[in-house]
């Protein structure tokens, strides 16, 4: 490990008990924190993370999170009626921008967040989260509001997979881990670079692209080192994080999507083959499926007409 990581690591890596939530408040001032949740069939779950964030962030007494929106991305469960009984604001992705058709993926609903949201902080966290705490929140968003000079911040967790403790992040270890190492060292002290949960200063995102599907996450996080630097970087441990994983073959299409995401960054304009063939048995045996696996973007949304004429309204 690079030793300017390790320096990074003693300083920019926090436990959530380092900042209480006492100390988070009288930081905050007139700062305004945005919560988007992405969502997709997520009817189970939604709610509860909805509840538990009104009961404990959003009171006359602990009044820290000012916006909480549930970006339905299409759901044909009850998502969007849980999400908004439990005390959210909904927003439909296809009603957001309609002058630009949608395209499908967790990162084009991260994107159109940024229009429908207003905090100074945005935090982004999963849908699918059970056992949800609101640690997941104060830890994120407290060294934004504590520590001027950071400007992005993912949260780290242990991840179980079913009963076994450690084993979750399979994509994590297998594609993104190698790929950070390999050509971006200076990340490689990030323990959860593809979770969900993280957040960051709205001057930051809207000068981001964002890729629209599953390499969001990777994509981000090289793109602001790239902006702002490793040192406006941050880690903070929550704990655990329980959630619903995906099969074999979804973890295959989102590898394909991660390093293709890698690969536009590493290379602009390389020539590469951008399909991922799998096998499925069928009547006849195996059968091929093949997925497209080229990785649309969004550009910075600070180059958005939209957007633009709305903050000067």
């Amino acid at each position: 490990m690079l030793e300017e990581v390790e320096r990074w690591l003693d300083r920019r890596s926090w436990s959530v008990t380092d900042r209480p939530l006492e100390r988070i408040l009288a930081a905050k001032r007139n700062t305004k924190v945005s919560v988007v949740l992405p969502a997709l069939n997520e009817e189970a779950t939604v709610g509860d993370i909805v509840a538990v964030i009104r009961r404990e962030l959003m009171t006359e007494a602990v009044p820290l999170v000012d916006e909480l929106v549930v970006i339905d991305s299409g759901s044909t469960d009850r998502t969007a009626e849980v999400a908004a009984a439990a005390g959210a604001r909904v927003v439909a992705r296809d009603a957001i921008l309609p002058r630009i058709p949608t395209l499908p993926g967790k990162g084009e609903v991260l994107w159109r967040s940024l229009m429908v949201t207003s905090g100074d902080v945005v935090c982004f966290v999963d849908a699918d989260l059970r056992d949800f705490s609101a640690d997941f929140v104060t830890g994120i968003v407290g060294p934004l509001l504590t520590d001027p000079d950071v400007d992005f911040v993912k949260a780290m967790y242990d991840r179980p997979f079913g009963d076994t403790p450690g084993q979750g992040g399979r994509v994590t270890e297998l594609v993104a881990r190698p790929l950070l190492n390999l050509h971006w060292p200076q990340l490689a002290g990030f323990v959860q670079p593809l979770g969900g949960e993280y957040a960051a200063r709205r001057s930051l995102l809207e000068r981001l692209p964002f890729p629209v599907g599953y390499g969001v996450e990777l994509g981000l996080l090289v793109d602001a080192l790239h902006t702002v630097g490793l040192d406006a970087l941050a880690q903070v441990d929550v704990g655990v994080r329980k959630h619903r994983h995906q099969d074999g073959q979804a973890l295959g299409r989102m590898a394909a999507a991660i390093y293709r995401t890698a690969q536009l960054r590493l290379s602009r304009g390389h020539l590469v083959r951008p399909w991922l063939t799998q096998f499925e048995r069928g009547e006849k045996g195996f059968e091929p499926r093949t997925y497209a696996v080229d990785t649309e973007e969004r550009p910075p949304m600070a180059e958005i007409a939209e957007y633009a004429h709305r903050r000067v309204a």
